[in-house]
């Protein structure tokens, strides 16, 4: 079984896991295409080892990006920056790597730590 999103002017409307036979039979009345896409590919990377397909997992309201080939989420912030390599969101600062939680502040443009 594969996964297909289907794409509607550049963005995800639904996701389905079927065989590439049915989705080449399927008579669908909706607008769209349908796009392979990869429940292991995050990044750019297979989760498991395997090929990547289209950089990542498709989500419904995700953006497809033809020229990219590549599916990837709106961008969260206006300062993030789309990383044309793994087609994951950036913010300019790194997220600290202590094991806390943070929230990204736009406004002030830093990562600030969750209280509990």
């Amino acid at each position: 079984m594969a996964h297909f999103a289907k794409v509607k002017d550049g963005i995800v409307t639904k996701v389905l896991v079927a065989e590439q036979e049915f989705v080449d039979n399927y008579i669908d009345n909706e607008a769209g295409e349908w796009v392979q896409t990869s429940y292991n590919t995050r990044g750019g990377i297979h989760l498991l080892g395997g090929t990547p397909l289209r950089k990542n997992f498709a989500g419904i309201g995700n953006i497809y990006d033809a020229q990219k080939d590549a599916f990837y989420s709106e961008q969260p912030y206006p300062s993030w920056t789309l990383n044309e390599t793994t087609c994951l969101w950036e913010a300019p600062v790194a997220k600290p790597t202590d094991g806390q939680i943070y929230n990204w502040n736009e406004t002030n443009q830093t990562w600030d730590l969750v209280e509990e």
